[in-house]
């Protein structure tokens, strides 16, 4: 199998007025507006194309914090339409960055920041669809360039697991499509870390990723740059958030993939292998009247905040009553699953989920399929619909609570933590036949 490929790219930053909200931080009422037009970096949403012979696989990167269900869901089925290949070839995915744009629906805007006038929320987000069917159209017509594929894996250290679990991502991922007098004409790289170097700011910014992509681009001539991210969901960088460590870590991460582009790796082959499915994830509902009185009784509870939590949880709770009432109640989450393979000696294996995903995850794949050189590990694939936290984040590991859990010990049957964003009734199911054994099996039956 020839490779060959098109790139394409496009700015989707806002201004102020067409979309000043910002992303990534639950707020108090009025949400957080960017204070210029001018970004400190602009965002942007870039495509690749891999042609394998006359067939067409692309990876859209988006510097937004989440890709909203309803959003994503009509993406794919617009540039599925565009030519002749199947969804699995479709992997679209958000660096996560908290500080770009707010989108409909994730994080839901009016329980996140509280935003009561989502007027330009809506009309940007639906210019934002426009833009990534655009995209892909542009990639499928853009020259192209004849590739192969290389593929090694370094390391950075700048993030940590912030909630005292044994797992810390240090790999970066690097795949370089070169061209027949080996110079790079691409690169897709990946490190597990929350973007949020920069902190809390009030200018668009795709933070260390989109820094990281201008490093690699400003040093290697006609060479397009793609950032995934990982296994994020624990994974905090280390310093004082400030622009400075926004630069120090996206100078970091560009310059060790930049280094590691200079030479080649190991060979990758077609033909490629493409899968992709639907997860239903279990949360944690006895959808029975009674049982749904006693949550509702809770979340009547938490309107008075009683424990001084942030005023978001008030806003949830106020959503959650009414979907109670209206009979809206869902059991379970649905999140995309996606592998992509490439022949090569060892094989190597994408595994991308959409949400929040833990590095404890991560660890236990790349255990079973030969460790960081045989299987890059992502999450915020497609769609973000919440965090995807192991058994590790609920009782007994984890008897207060947790954020990425989603829960809290005031009503530990109810959402709580990062569930109160995210939009959801409760928390996930547990245990043996929960969220990480469904998680398991689905993704290792994709991999198989």
């Amino acid at each position: 199998m020839a490779f060959r490929i098109g790139t394409a790219s496009a700015d989707i930053t806002p201004s102020l007025s067409t979309n000043p909200y910002m992303a990534g931080y639950g707020s108090t009422d009025g949400g957080r507006e960017a204070t210029s037009s001018s970004p400190f970096e602009p965002l942007y949403a870039r495509a690749i194309l891999i042609w394998e012979d006359a067939h067409p696989h692309i990876i859209i990167s988006l510097d937004v914090l989440a890709l909203p269900r309803a959003m994503h869901q009509r993406i794919r089925d617009r540039i599925i339409d565009l030519t002749a290949w199947s969804s699995s070839d479709i992997l679209i995915q958000a660096t996560h960055t908290h500080n770009g744009p707010a989108l409909i629906d994730t994080l839901h805007p009016f329980m996140a920041y509280g935003l009561a006038d989502l007027g330009l929320v809506r009309s940007y987000s639906a210019d934002l669809e426009d833009t990534i069917v655009n995209l892909a159209q542009e990639a499928l017509d853009a020259d192209e360039t004849a590739v192969t594929f290389d593929y090694k894996v370094s390391t950075q250290n700048f993030s940590a697991n912030r909630v005292g679990l044994p797992y810390t991502e240090t790999a970066v991922p690097i795949l370089v499509a070169r061209r027949g007098n080996g110079t790079p004409a691409a690169v897709i790289f990946s490190y597990g870390c929350h973007p949020i170097s920069a902190g809390l700011r009030t200018l668009f910014d795709g933070d260390f990723a989109a820094g990281a992509c201008n490093y690699i681009e400003n040093r290697n001539p006609n060479c397009f740059a793609m950032f995934i991210q990982g296994p994020a969901g624990d994974q905090d960088p280390g310093g004082v958030r400030s622009w400075q460590l926004r630069d120090q870590h996206g100078d970091a991460l560009g310059a060790t993939v930049h280094s590691n582009m200079q030479s080649a790796g190991r060979a990758l082959s077609g033909p490629m292998v493409t899968r992709y499915q639907e997860v239903q994830l279990p949360l944690d509902i006895t959808p029975t009247a009674g049982n749904l009185a006693a949550v509702r009784a809770s979340y009547v509870a938490r309107l008075a905040n009683p424990n001084g939590q942030p005023q978001w949880y008030q806003r949830h709770a106020q959503v959650m009553i009414g979907r109670i009432d209206s009979n809206s109640v869902e059991t379970a989450v649905p999140s995309p699953f996606q592998v992509w393979k490439f022949n090569g000696s060892p094989q190597l294996k994408i595994a991308m989920i959409g949400g929040e995903l833990v590095s404890g995850y991560a660890a236990y794949f790349r255990g079973r399929n030969g460790g960081n050189n045989g299987i890059i590990v992502g999450g915020y694939a497609n769609e973000s619909c919440c965090y995807i936290p192991s058994n590790e984040f609920f009782p007994p590991f984890m008897p207060l609570g947790s954020y990425e859990g989603g829960w809290e010990p005031d009503f530990p049957g109810i959402a709580g933590g990062s569930m109160t964003v995210y939009g959801h009734l409760a928390h996930f199911k547990a245990g043996t036949n929960g969220v990480e054994t469904t998680l398991v099996n689905a993704m290792n039956a994709l991999l198989a």
